[in-house]
């Protein structure tokens, strides 16, 4: 039995065996080769899915309303409270989770008022109106007013937060508005705003 074994093997020549393996790593190149132009399409594919509907986005800011409730001027010196009334909308598709955010108010270069807007949550693609004020203290007035008697304040809204993206990623967003206010400096009623 052992010499037939010897027998069948000597009708093949030395170099098959490695004739044989030879042409099953070309084999084996080849299909590696497809297999990562395969991972490599797929990947792409689901970058592109990826930029198209779940690349995150800042949030948009719109002021709709801005008001001087409880405006007093004497000596020079005007003190008010400062109201502003605004939409903020998150055009994700995930829920945007809002922090830090804060609203300023500038005059005449300086910060007359400030405050931190409470945290929160806007779900994906939708709208949250935000009410926001404070008490300004006495500040005087510049030395040479406007003419008609107006004064002009800055207000400055930014909200900034996170957006968790399937479920896994975490990207930061942020949104800035700011508004030019025009005020009568007589009773505080606002002439006109610009944002």
């Amino acid at each position: 039995m052992n010499s037939d074994r010897r027998t069948s093997m000597d009708k093949y020549p030395d170099g098959w065996g490695r004739r044989r393996s030879g042409g099953g790593g070309k084999t084996n190149l080849a299909s590696c080769v497809v297999a990562t132009v395969f991972l490599i399409l797929v990947a792409a594919a689901l970058v592109a899915v990826f930029v198209v509907f779940f690349r995150p986005r800042d949030p948009k800011i719109q002021v709709d309303n801005v008001r001087f409730p409880g405006f007093s001027a004497t000596n020079g010196t005007v003190s008010f409270t400062f109201a502003q009334y605004a939409a903020v909308r998150n055009p994700n598709r995930a829920a945007f989770s809002h922090y830090d955010s804060t609203l300023q108010l500038v005059y005449a270069g300086n910060q007359v008022g400030f405050m931190f807007i409470p945290a929160g949550q806007i779900d994906g693609g939708r709208t949250q109106h935000m009410a926001a004020s404070f008490a300004v203290d006495s500040f005087p007035l510049a030395v040479t007013p406007s003419p008609g008697g107006s004064m002009e304040v800055d207000s400055r809204m930014r909200v900034k937060g996170r957006v968790r993206v399937l479920w896994l990623f975490t990207h930061h967003v942020e949104a800035t508005a700011g508004c030019r206010v025009v005020v009568s400096a007589g009773d505080g009623s606002v002439l006109g705003f610009r944002c």
